[in-house]
């Protein structure tokens, strides 16, 4: 057994069973990691000391992001020194994808001693971390279109560039074999969008028929997100309990990567304070990417709405797409349709919903009212992929119309500014605590 490992107990349940407690999302994040190869550390004379450099390298190496990760104390750097928005909104940036990545790592870790059930549902949880912290960012400055721009653009992310980009490499790379894949769980996954799509279009179709107030639309955007958080409720004990077989990951070849899923590699305390402090540094980063997305955005002359639905969901969730991409390649479309719909559908009837209750306590007016254009693109996005999955058959060409699909949406939201809109609610402590962000 690895070093670390031995901390935190014995684990609960066969290997067989623990596997089952990882998701997809663990999968993706897993094809990027590295095998460890600690023999350098047997010639450490302490074995504590040798036990928390093991941790260390597992946690801070074992990824092939981790060249990122000096992006992280150069981001605190540039904030202490006041290098200048852009240069700390790209510093934040960039350090937020091995961060992401990390805590999939971390979940999967906490899986093998608490089981597959808890497992579940704390992926379930933190597997969107990333875009829900940067959004209660944004909500508690008021910047509500940030909120609804950086939640709709990791949505359109997931359904078309992702599930495209997948589609599109995986048909080139295995153009001999039919690719398929099982269409029930896709057809869970779309129904769920089509029903936050629904919730969405209310609103928006109220407003433009003259026959709801903003109050009206308030209070139905709020108990619309209600409902939405119930069918969400429904669908995790529906993945977990009632037909866990159609969500189970396709087993993976680990000797063909080099890593092995059969045991733990660190323990159960370790894992939890890591992933304190990795959601902490995501906090601290997030509040930074919030609070210079607009400087940065005047500096490079583009649009804040093209920066929150282009490029955060991509640089936000890039170890996950990465992933999703390599299990296609591997003609594992189970898996990568798992990352690409089960990442969209958290984010559209969890993390949105979640975001507009949250905002309802903090006395900030929120609701599901994404406008004509991006409510548009999030209505033919999810009839686009529907479309797609319809036949439980995958090539090349699927994917590049997807692909295409995304490039044109971003280039209308390039061309296409969208003016900010704020709450009247006075925030106390908007400013970062470790002090004034110059602006460039």
């Amino acid at each position: 057994m690895p070093m670390g490992s031995l901390e935190g107990g014995n684990l609960k349940g066969s290997s067989k069973e623990n596997r089952h407690g990882r998701t997809v999302h663990n999968m993706s994040s897993s094809s990027l990691r590295k095998k460890s190869d600690l023999a350098l550390l047997s010639n450490v004379q302490y074995s504590l000391a040798r036990q928390v450099l093991a941790n260390l390298y597992e946690v801070l190496l074992g990824t092939k992001l981790s060249i990122l990760f000096p992006a992280v104390p150069l981001a605190i750097v540039a904030n202490y020194c006041r290098f200048g928005s852009p240069w700390l909104f790209a510093l934040s940036l960039l350090g937020l994808a091995p961060l992401a990545e990390r805590v999939s790592f971390l979940t999967e870790q906490i899986t093998y001693f608490t089981g597959p059930t808890v497992g579940g549902l704390l992926n379930a949880t933190c597997g969107n971390a990333t875009e829900l912290i940067i959004a209660l960012f944004a909500l508690s400055q008021g910047k509500i279109e940030v909120v609804k721009c950086s939640l709709l653009g990791s949505i359109l992310s997931n359904l078309l560039l992702v599930l495209g980009t997948s589609f599109f490499c995986g048909g080139l790379a295995n153009m001999r074999v039919e690719q398929k894949f099982d269409r029930r769980q896709a057809d869970v996954n779309s129904s769920l969008l089509l029903l936050g799509l629904f919730c969405h279009m209310l609103p928006l179709m109220s407003r433009y028929a003259g026959e709801k107030t903003a109050d009206q639309t308030l209070k139905l955007s709020r108990a619309s997100s209600i409902v939405m958080l119930l069918a969400y409720i429904t669908y995790i004990f529906f993945q977990l309990k009632t037909h866990r077989q159609l969500f189970e990951a396709q087993e993976e070849e680990e000797e063909e990567d080099g890593v092995s899923n059969e045991e733990p590699v660190i323990g159960f305390p370790t894992a939890m304070l890591w992933l304190i402090a990795m959601t902490f540094i995501i906090a601290v980063l997030s509040e930074y990417v919030v609070v210079t997305i607009e400087v940065a955005s005047d500096t490079w002359g583009i649009s804040v709405s093209f920066i929150s639905i282009i490029l955060l969901p991509i640089v936000g969730n890039a170890a996950e797409h990465a992933g999703a991409i390599i299990f296609a390649f591997k003609n594992k479309l189970d898996i990568t349709l798992g990352v690409a719909m089960g990442s969209a559908t958290q984010i559209s009837m969890f993390v949105v919903p979640l975001c507009i209750i949250v905002a309802w306590i903090m006395g900030i007016h929120m609701d599901l009212d994404l406008k004509l254009l991006e409510t548009g693109s999030l209505f033919m996005s999810v009839l686009l992929t529907a479309f797609t999955l319809q036949d439980g058959t995958s090539h090349y060409m699927k994917g590049l119309v997807l692909i295409l699909c995304y490039v044109v949406i971003g280039a209308c939201f390039f061309v296409l500014e969208t003016p900010l809109q704020h709450t009247n609610v006075i925030h106390v402590g908007a400013e970062l605590s470790s002090g004034a962000i110059l602006e460039a």
